[in-house]
């Protein structure tokens, strides 16, 4: 019986990863567009649309070293079932809906995803299955300080840029930064994109692994284009509420700023990329904007607003990891 379970379980999990992708899309539109949405350099609409470009150009530039991270460095590949994956997924989907969509704050997919793995994958094989130094070195650290490293580098960027044309007209250098905030909000939506489509590809080639569909850790090239086609869909569709929270709540932008702190996170998410640890792009995108707007000073920056999304930060890794560990053994009963 249960044998004869395992193709829909299958096709069940890698449904739902679709989903989580388009999901982590249709949120993705506000962190990669909030700035050049909050200076009015492009309508919103046209921002999204060069979000979506940008995030389908990604799968070009980038390798798959997040996805392997995603794969093989949170919990062992043995334990990688359908009933795990679904648990995850579902776990992480409950939590990221309840305060991305209903609160409209903006959650890391990120934190959840991992959570959800960690509550999932102990369900299934207890905590010997973690793999505690990958979590550590590639994923928490990571977590923990591109934040900080994403106000830092945002706040000294936007000095620069302060210092180096304070005897220009402001009205003709907003015109110009407006423009060059085009071109940094594209690198922004190219880099997040492949930050997080990799995630997709992880969780997929985990499934596929576990199966034998594949003999190891590699990504097909159908997972690679499906991962990002989905994340782009998600895109175009975007999460309007969870854009204003971005664009308005958080600090009053430049363009200048606007082109510092989109610049600043797409060098953050690029490098990260490349040594394959998968951080928030939610972090790095509130990391930047605080750094460029407290360069007007600390009263600049809206800390109430600060304060919920830092709640939903602390939370969204731990309690999706309970949803998930709770739903594993509720799937148990039926699969």
């Amino acid at each position: 019986m249960r044998d004869a379970l395992i193709p829909l379980v299958l096709l069940f999990a890698l449904i739902l990863a679709l989903v989580f992708g388009f999901w982590t899309g249709f949120t993705d539109a506000a962190y990669t567009t909030a700035s050049i949405i909050a200076t009015r350099a492009v309508k919103s609409n046209q921002a999204i649309a060069l979000s979506a470009i940008g995030s389908l150009i990604g799968m070009t530039l980038f390798g798959s070293a997040v996805a392997k991270t995603i794969g093989t460095g949170i919990i062992s590949t043995g334990f990688a079932s359908g009933e795990v994956i679904i648990a995850t997924l579902i776990g992480a989907l409950i939590f990221d809906i309840i305060f991305s969509w209903i609160l409209a704050l903006p959650i890391s997919e990120t934190h959840v995803l991992i959570g959800g793995l960690i509550g999932a994958g102990v369900a299934a094989g207890g905590f010997e299955i973690i793999e505690i130094g990958g979590i550590v070195n590639k994923i928490i650290i990571p977590l923990v300080t591109s934040p900080f490293i994403a106000i830092i580098f945002a706040y000294i960027t936007t000095l620069i840029i302060i210092k180096a044309l304070k005897n220009y007209p402001a009205s003709k250098m907003n015109k110009y930064f407006k423009r060059l905030q085009i071109l940094s909000s594209f690198l922004f939506s190219v880099t997040d994109a492949t930050n997080d489509a990799q995630k997709i590809m992880g969780v997929i080639t985990m499934l596929l692994l576990y199966y034998g569909h594949v003999s190891e850790f590699t990504v097909p090239l159908w997972v690679i284009l499906v991962s990002y086609a989905t994340l782009a869909l998600g895109i175009v569709f975007g999460g309007w509420r969870i854009v204003r929270t971005m664009a308005k709540k958080i600090t009053r932008l430049r363009p200048y700023q606007g082109f510092s702190g989109d610049l600043t996170s797409s060098i953050i998410l690029g490098s990260s990329a490349f040594l394959g640890m998968p951080v928030s792009s939610t972090h790095v995108a509130n990391g930047t904007l605080i750094g460029a707007g407290l360069t007007r000073g600390v009263k600049s920056v809206k800390w109430g607003t600060i304060r919920s999304i830092l709640w939903a930060w602390i939370l969204s890794a731990p309690l999706s990891a309970i949803f998930s560990y709770s739903l594993y053994f509720l799937i148990k009963i039926f699969v």
